[in-house]
This record gives C-alpha cells, structure tokens and sequence, in this order.
C-alpha cells in the first residue's frame, strides 16, 4: 500500500481477511476482501473478477497461500498428501492462470509466487511440502517461458523460516529455534517484511528484466556447513592453527 497499490485479498480464513483489511484500509489505500480457497478454480476466478470489476485490472499477482504437516513418510495419509498439494502446487497454479488470462488481454503484469528452500533443500518429515514446493519452482519457470509473449514476468520467492504461523512450531520453540539458529550464518529468522521487500522489488519495474528466477531468502542457511562446533569456532580465532593439518595418529 506505501507504494500506491490497489489490494485485493484472497484467504480461506474470513477472520484473516478481515483483518488484513482492516490493517491495509487504515493506511488510506483502496483494499477489497475476499474469502475462498484458492485450491478451487471458481474461488479464484472470482476473486481475480472482483479485483477486475473494482479497480478495473490486474498488474500484480503475489501467491502467497501455504501450508504444511510435520509427518514422516510412512505416516502420511492420502488426504493430508493431496490438501497440501491442492493448495501449495494447483493452488499455485490456479492463481498464476486466472490471473495471467487477465493479465494477458491488457498487455502483460508480474507474477510473484512463494516457493522455498524446501525445493532444493529437503527435511526430514516433510515429504509432501518439499514436492509442493519443487513442482512450484517448476511451474514458475515453464510459465515464465509460456507467458513471456504477452509481457507477463513470472517469479518466486524461497524464503527460509519465516516468523509466521506456517513456522511457528520452529520459531516460537526455544529448543527447536536453538537449533535452527545455529545453522543461520546470519542469526536470526526471516521477518514477514524481508520477504515482502523481496516480492515486492520482483513485482517492480526495477525487475523488468527478471524472469523465471527465485530469490532465495534465508540468511545464509543454504550456503553450506556453518562453523557450530566447538573446534571450528575455536580455530577460527586462532588463524595460525587452521592452516595446520589435523595430527593423526
């Protein structure tokens, strides 16, 4: 909204929306909320005709909706394998091409959908959101290809863990938010606003030149094997014994 955008919400929870709204509208900027799935074709076309009909276009989709379950993959279920996929990957996918349709007819737009480190760097127990999120990396770059004709920019986001609800269950757990730390060289959890900085700048036309890309967002966690035991962090205070080869023996 602080740069003049005109906001439609799409969210399953009424409450959620309502208060999104609420939080937008007092910043002075034009908002429209709609409750729905976005896991069904009809929610999202309605909502994608809502933003059309109120503000009369549509130049920026941001898919944002996920959601995930800790199991192990003996234990997962059919029902649980097949919601996460319809709202992470179709889900995903229903929203790039109710509005891309649009968005093609008027000229073109940007795209900016949320993927995540769990694409390329699995974990344990999360089978079926590490697939989601893999086959949303895919899909953004063959609909980036797709779509390039009609000036449509088609991009993700791969943030790590972020301070929300999704990853509560690391971040607001000291033991589990310990552990994770240790392995952030930056030491410290994303935050909602560094993730909307990054969509936000892909969504831009300082990104016009940028599609079928992620940005990977997740304060080094990925780069490889940080420095966390205690004889690395021992000898990297003292430069004279990391250039001497371990004694075997």
């Amino acid at each position: 909204m602080a740069e003049g955008a005109k906001v439609c919400v799409l969210d399953c929870d009424a409450a959620r929306v309502e208060e999104t709204v609420q939080a937008l509208a007092s910043g002075g900027g034009a908002v429209e909320g709609i409750t729905g799935d976005i896991s069904r074709r009809l929610d999202v076309r309605r909502a994608v005709e809502r933003c059309v009909d109120r503000f009369g276009g549509l130049d920026v989709l941001v898919a944002n909706a996920g959601i995930t379950d800790v199991q192990p993959l003996l234990d997962i279920d059919d029902a649980s394998w097949q919601r996460i996929l319809d709202v992470n990957l179709t889900g995903t996918f229903l929203c790039t091409q109710e509005a891309a349709r649009v968005m093609a007819r008027s000229g073109g737009g940007a795209i900016v959908v949320t993927a995540s480190t769990n694409a390329f760097w699995v974990e344990a127990n999360l089978a079926a959101y590490n697939a989601s999120k893999g086959g949303v990396v895919a899909l953004v770059r063959t609909a980036a290809l797709d779509l390039a004709r009609f000036g449509i920019r088609v991009n993700a986001v791969e943030p790590g863990v972020v301070r929300t609800r999704l990853a509560s269950f690391v971040t607001e757990d000291p033991m589990a938010a310990a552990d994770y730390l240790r392995r952030i060289p930056l030491d410290r959890f994303a935050e909602p606003a560094d993730v909307a900085d990054a969509v936000l700048f892909l969504a831009s036309k300082e990104a016009a030149y940028i599609t079928g890309q992620t940005l990977v967002l997740d304060g080094g966690l990925t780069l490889g094997l940080p420095a966390t035991s205690a004889i690395f962090r021992e000898r990297a205070h003292d430069p004279v014994q990391t250039r001497r080869p371990p004694h075997v023996g």
